[in-house]
C-alpha cells in the first residue's frame, strides 16, 4: 500500500489547531508507572511538539510524553515528563514560546524532546525559514546547556522533490551543527501501519502512539545517557 506519510505528516495536523490540547503540560504521570520502582533522582524531560505530543483524539494519560514516562519508569529510571505539546503548533510557535515554557519549570530539564515542523509543511512555510526557527530553538538551548534530542520529520511526497530537497536535511543538519541526538524520522515505525491510525486517518492510535515510543525508548535513553 501506499505510504501514510501525506496523510499523517500533512493532514495529521490540519485539525490540530480546532481542538485543544487534551493533555496539557505539565503531563500527568501515567498510572502504570508507579508500579515501576525507578530509581536514583529524578529525570526531568521537557517534550516541545504539536499534535503528536498532545494525544490528539486519545484519552488523557495517552499521549506520547505520558507513555514515554511510564516507558522508562517501567526501565527504573524516574523520568518525569512534561508534555509541552500544542496542536497546530509550528517552529516560529516553539521558538516564540520556548524561553517562557524553560522558565517554567521547576528546574532545567535533563533533556529537550522536540517535534515540530509538520505544520510548517502543512501551511507553506518556506523550509528555509523552518531551518531558521529550528537552529534558533536548538542554540537557545544550547546556550542554557540543555541536551537535546530531535524527532525528525521528512517532507510529504505530495510537496516534490525541490521542496524535499530543501525540507529533509535540515533535522540532520541542525542536529550535527548543535551536537543534538537525532531521531531522523519520527513516525518512520507507523508507514504501512494503518490499523494504527484513528478513523479519521490522521492520527495515531493508542496503538500507535505505544508503537511510537517502544521505536524511540533506546534513542532517549541514549541521550540522556550521553558518552
Amino acid at each position: 500500500m501506499k505510504s501514510i506519510f501525506p496523510v499523517l505528516a500533512l493532514l495529521m495536523l490540519a485539525a490540530c489547531g480546532k481542538e485543544a490540547s487534551p493533555d496539557p503540560a505539565p503531563v500527568a504521570t501515567a498510572a502504570s508507572a508507579a508500579e515501576a520502582a525507578p530509581q536514583g533522582p529524578e529525570v526531568r524531560i521537557l517534550a516541545i511538539g504539536d499534535s503528536l505530543f498532545t494525544g490528539y483524539g486519545l484519552a488523557p494519560g495517552q499521549s506520547y510524553p505520558a507513555k514515554l514516562e511510564a516507558a522508562l519508569r517501567a526501565k527504573g529510571i524516574n523520568a518525569r515528563v512534561a508534555n509541552a505539546g500544542v496542536s497546530g503548533e509550528t517552529t516560529a510557535g516553539g521558538l516564540q514560546r520556548l524561553d517562557f515554557t524553560l522558565d517554567g519549570q521547576a528546574s532545567p530539564p535533563a533533556l529537550v524532546l522536540i517535534s515540530l515542523g509538520g505544520n510548517d509543511m502543512l501551511r507553506g512555510v518556506s523550509p528555509q525559514q523552518t531551518r531558521d526557527n529550528l537552529d534558533a530553538l536548538l542554540g537557545k538551548l544550547k546556550q542554557r546547556k540543555i541536551p537535546v534530542l530531535l524527532l525528525g520529520m521528512l517532507s510529504a511526497p505530495n510537496l516534490g522533490a525541490d521542496y524535499r530537497a530543501q525540507f529533509d536535511p535540515i533535522y540532520p543538519a541542525l542536529a550535527r551543527k548543535h551536537g543534538a541526538a537525532l531521531v531522523p524520522f519520527f513516525l518512520q515505525s507507523l508507514q504501512g501501519r494503518p490499523e494504527l491510525i484513528q478513523a479519521d486517518r490522521i492520527h495515531p492510535t493508542e496503538q500507535g502512539i505505544d508503537l511510537l515510543v517502544d521505536s524511540t525508548l533506546t534513542a532517549v535513553e541514549q541521550a540522556l545517557r550521553p558518552s
